[in-house]
């Protein structure tokens, strides 16, 4: 392939992941690989045209491996603040739960299994944090407790 043809190849792929199609990075390194081979082209190295195809294969493998991870951290981020479950969540009551007691109350479009840790009776209508979750089951206290 002429060496404008690497070029064109590698916009075309550069401007497909900048202006549409999300790919997480990928087509940036294999235009990146593609412009480079075609600037090796340019540069005056000669290569059949099965080695320029294995020039721009490792070179697009190559920048991928080294450069994508950290490229794509500093321009999407770490999402390290998602909590994972509903640990934390403030739930309103349904029925009244006493020290230790298990109810039934709907969360999220399922019904859980509800255990009052707390020192105290929580009546119906009152707000509770979700403390932990044991498989089914949502361990809860009023807030109040839970803060001590």
């Amino acid at each position: 392939m002429p060496w404008w043809g690497w070029m064109i190849f590698g916009a075309f792929l550069l401007g497909a992941e900048l202006l549409g199609v999300d790919a997480a990075f990928y087509l940036i390194f294999i235009g990146f690989a593609a412009i480079v081979t075609g600037l090796l082209e340019l540069g005056g190295v000669q290569m059949p045209l099965w080695m320029e195809w294995l020039v721009f294969a490792v070179l697009a493998i190559t920048f991928m491996v080294m450069f994508r991870r950290r490229l794509y951290t500093k321009f999407r981020g770490v999402g390290t603040d998602y909590k994972q479950g509903p640990e934390g969540r403030i739930l309103r009551m349904t029925t009244a739960l006493d020290p230790g007691d298990t109810g039934r109350m709907e969360h999220r479009g399922t019904t859980w299994t509800v255990i009052n840790r707390g020192g105290s009776t929580i009546a119906e209508g009152d707000d509770v944090e979700i403390v932990r979750v044991e498989g089914t089951t949502l361990i809860v206290a009023t807030a109040t407790e839970n803060d001590q």
